[in-house]
């Protein structure tokens, strides 16, 4: 139980004021539980007569003691007797057992009640800490995890953690609650005989200990498995179009199926074992039950033992009493031992080490005045160096154009600056301090992007525009709208800029979801502008009036330019070629063609 533990206090302390709640209102429920069965002792002594329990004629001197509250229960029980009869004490007797049974229900229900927000309360907070941490995790920790399978943590194993886990957290309250209570009460009234009970209790715990154990690794290759079919799934909504134009639909139905049915035949193990926990406890138990009225009426018809038979009757009843408790407490364990398996696989990502975050001391930068400067920057992914001791200077206002072969380290080059990635060796400075040493939100918000893919939401033109300019006013939004080209074609479709755009801008052409980005980098007003590829996917008349938003958005602005077309970049301030991580050659578009080599090969490829 040391991971339920770990568990409870990393997400319970803001919530501790509810658990005091659940365990006082608990704790009540149980006193009041154990008040209606003891009042059946001196009841039934006094009821029928026994040897053991005689009326009694006097009141005892009041101390706070068992047995002054036992001996005027008794006097008063006596006295009931006296003047209405044993038939109408036995109404009495009734009555007080239905308000001790409403008592405890109604502070059982109170417990209960304090448990939901904090249950509920923990959920949520351990989705938001999911959410919360995916933002911030670097971009290497996702190309190295199934989108399926981080979608599978935050949504399937955190409803199992509920289930599981804070599903059981009130029985696990609760029942040992009732177990502590009784089990006073039970070594009061025979402390031999609970002597005995207890040392069979350890051999039952260890049974269903080991059952509970046996689940954590099944239900970890369960879930994990869960990830693999959600990765799939995916996978086939976002290549459909390829699925379908391939005829492959027989070949995904296969890889579903399988990964499916190797999830079904975890699952049944797994539930196998789970529902062992029932019977298992059931049959134990019998067997406790058994031994001790086999032991109890030894020492009731032995008279070696103050044991009365009314006594062993309500002993009885007190054992029989935190039977149930154990049994929920023994499932509770199984279901826990699940819900830490995918406890841990959600850890996975709250654990995962971030390494680009801001220093202690980080500077906060709010405007670009200089330049940019890439001094004998290295770095790698996992084993090849996609750049090579790279060194370039950007001065404010200029344009520089990248390009080369794919794979030659462009991309990576742009990332670098914003700290997607962080370098290896060398350093990268804005303003002659590097970029490390700057706070990151204020890093990238020197930066606006446009990429070769738009990333849009499912949601209005308006707050695709407007993403990340909280402040943004709706003639802002419009201004940008009208420099990207993007105006005309929003105003004319049916609920203007509050029409929504559909999955990943799905109902929109590539050109139309390519201006709306630029439109959202012109709201932003950024003083440093990445082109990653910006026109590349579009037709000759989407791009000319692409490259027309362009040029309104690169004016008077710091503007790095991917590009695979060449005619986008000939007016670029400077051009660097790529080839294998390193800058082969760098020059203006006319110097580059005089030089004759990568470049205008490249060009001439291009023209022919």
């Amino acid at each position: 139980m040391k991971g339920l533990y770990q568990l409870m206090m990393r997400f319970v302390p803001p919530y501790k004021g509810y658990v005091f709640l659940n365990i006082l209102f608990n704790f009540l429920g149980a006193v009041f539980g154990a008040f209606q069965f003891a009042a059946l002792v001196p009841v039934l002594g006094v009821l029928f007569d026994t040897q053991t329990q005689k009326m009694v004629v006097k009141p005892a001197e009041f101390t706070f003691s068992l047995d002054s509250l036992k001996d005027n229960l008794l006097y008063q029980i006596s006295e009931m007797i006296k003047v209405s009869g044993k038939e109408r004490a036995l109404i009495y007797l009734g009555i007080f057992i239905i308000v001790m049974v409403i008592l405890k229900v109604g502070f059982t229900y109170l417990a209960s009640f304090m448990i939901v927000p904090m249950r509920n309360g923990i959920v949520c907070d351990i989705r938001n800490q999911i959410y919360n941490k995916i933002l911030s995790l670097p971009l290497g920790f996702f190309s190295e995890e199934r989108k399926g399978d981080i979608i599978a943590r935050t949504t399937g194993d955190v409803q199992e953690v509920d289930n599981s886990i804070f599903n059981s957290i009130e029985m696990m309250f609760k029942d040992p609650m009732i177990i502590l209570i009784s089990l006073i009460v039970m070594i009061y009234m025979s402390w031999s005989l609970t002597l005995f009970v207890f040392l069979m209790l350890p051999v039952v715990g260890y049974l269903i200990g080991k059952v509970g154990k046996s689940l954590k690794k099944p239900s970890m290759r369960g879930q994990n498995k869960m990830g693999e079919l959600l990765s799939t799934i995916e996978e086939s909504l976002s290549g459909l179009r390829i699925i379908k134009a391939f005829n492959a639909e027989k070949k995904m139905k296969n890889v579903f199926a399988r990964q499916n049915h190797e999830y079904l035949q975890i699952m049944n193990k797994l539930m196998w074992r789970r529902y062992l926990a029932h019977p298992m406890s059931e049959f134990l138990g019998t067997i406790v039950i058994v031994v001790v009225l086999w032991y109890g009426g030894r020492l009731v018809l032995s008279h070696t033992s103050s044991l009365s038979a009314e006594s062993f009757i309500t002993y009885l009843v007190f054992f029989y009493s935190i039977i149930n408790p154990a049994k929920s407490f023994s499932t509770s364990i199984y279901s826990v031992q699940k819900g830490l398996a995918s406890m841990q696989r959600i850890d996975m990502i709250l654990l995962a080490e971030n390494n680009i975050v801001n220093k202690p001391d980080a500077i906060s930068v709010k405007e670009f005045k200089h330049n940019i400067e890439y001094r004998n920057v290295g770095f790698r992914y996992i084993e090849d160096e996609v750049l090579k001791n790279v060194s370039l200077t950007i001065e404010k206002g200029k344009t520089i154009a990248l390009v080369g072969q794919s794979g030659s380290g462009k991309s990576t080059f742009v990332d670098l600056l914003p700290r997607f990635w962080d370098i290896q060796s060398g350093s990268i400075l804005v303003d002659g301090i590097d970029i490390r040493d700057y706070k990151i939100a204020d890093l990238r918000g020197l930066m606006g992007n446009v990429n070769q893919d738009p990333i849009l939401f499912n949601d209005t033109f308006y707050n695709n525009i407007s993403f990340g300019v909280e402040t943004a006013t709706e003639e802002e939004v419009i201004a940008a709208a009208k420099v990207a080209n993007a105006h005309d074609f929003i105003i004319t479709s049916p609920d203007g800029y509050q029409t929504n755009i559909g999955d990943r801008g799905g109902k929109l052409s590539g050109g139309q979801r390519q201006r709306i980005s630029i439109a959202r980098a012109v709201l932003k007003n950024p003083p440093i502008l990445i082109l990653d590829e910006a026109t590349s996917a579009l037709d000759t008349e989407s791009e000319k009036l692409v490259q027309e938003a362009l040029e309104n958005l690169m004016v008077n602005r710091t503007s790095i330019v991917i590009a695979h077309r060449l005619s986008t970049i000939k007016k670029a301030d400077l051009i660097c070629v790529f080839h294998e991580g390193k800058i082969v050659e760098r020059g203006t578009h006319e110097e580059l063609l005089a030089v004759n080599r990568i470049y205008k090969k490249l060009h001439s490829m291009q023209n022919f």
